[in-house]
């Protein structure tokens, strides 16, 4: 079970707040972010923050966007998003 949370929070790639946002913007205000364990976080701009809905529906905002590190990019989330 916790390693189906802790996946839960990681997306493969290097995705940087620049690419997030372009993505909200391709998908019309959401972007579709399929994680490592295999399912789904919805990525949203709101009063120029960015959120995350997991799929129960539970929001994160994103507190600290871009810590670049040599395996990828971390966002600093405000709240434990958990699978369905």
């Amino acid at each position: 079970t916790l390693t189906q949370v802790l996946t839960y929070h990681v997306v493969p790639g290097r995705l940087d707040l620049a690419a997030l946002k372009k993505q909200i913007k391709a998908g019309k205000g959401m972007a579709q972010l399929k994680t490592v364990a295999g399912g789904i976080l919805t990525a949203s701009l709101k009063d120029g923050k960015l959120w995350l809905n997991d799929e129960k529906g539970a929001m994160a905002s994103v507190t600290i966007p871009n810590v670049i590190q040599s395996n990828g990019v971390i966002h600093v989330i405000d709240a434990v998003v958990l699978p369905n």
